[in-house]
């Protein structure tokens, strides 16, 4: 009976305890959360935009693709696979290609970024966009920002001596489609427009030349 008796009294005055530190536990909790909406405040970035200057307040973590396409609405750049693979999101940060969900739009502060919407305009293309046009670059047309940035940027890099892992000649970097193929690679396209793409390079290649 003795022992009964105090395994009763025992779970009563362990209940009670437990009781009595809920409103504590409640009270840690809520200080607890303080530090994090402290770390969630905002970052000022400042970004220069196809030639517009812009001021955003943006969440620190909040990547460039994000930035550009939730906040300044520029949804001509594509979220694909988000993990970098596909390049449907690249963008031209201070002339040079990149995968825009691959970085944090805090990162590229005071930088230039152009997107799709900056290379040119439905009256006035830039002869990229007219190249695939002509050359049927595209067929469902979601890579084919990503590949248009990518192509003026890859351009670029060659008439500028910068050498792929296709290069044989270090010191003669030469426009071939080997050359563009390989700096090509990162940008898929799902429908396999890729032979028209490459007569799309060149044939602006050949206007840059002309």
């Amino acid at each position: 009976m003795t022992s009964d008796h105090l395994t009763r009294r025992g779970l009563l005055q362990g209940g009670v305890a437990v009781a009595a530190t809920v409103p504590a536990l409640g009270g840690a909790s809520t200080v607890a959360a303080q530090p994090r909406q402290e770390g969630g405040r905002m970052t000022p970035v400042e970004l220069t935009v196809n030639g517009r200057e812009v001021h955003l307040q943006l969440d620190p973590r909040t990547t460039l693709l994000d930035a550009l396409r939730e906040h300044l609405h520029l949804t001509g750049t594509k979220k694909g696979c988000d993990h970098g693979q596909c390049g449907a999101c690249t963008v031209i940060v201070e002339g040079r290609r990149i995968n825009s969900c691959l970085t944090l739009a805090v990162m590229h502060d005071g930088e230039k970024v152009t997107t799709i919407e900056g290379l040119g305009t439905p009256e006035k293309l830039h002869p990229m966009q007219k190249a695939f046009i002509v050359h049927d670059g595209y067929q469902c047309g979601y890579c084919t920002p990503g590949q248009i940035c990518s192509a003026v940027a890859v351009l670029d890099e060659i008439e500028a001596g910068v050498p792929s892992h296709a290069t044989a000649d270090l010191d003669n970097v030469a426009l071939s489609d080997a050359e563009l193929r390989e700096r090509m690679s990162g940008n898929i396209c799902r429908c396999a427009a890729y032979p028209n793409i490459i007569a799309a390079m060149r044939d602006v290649a050949g206007e840059a030349k002309a």
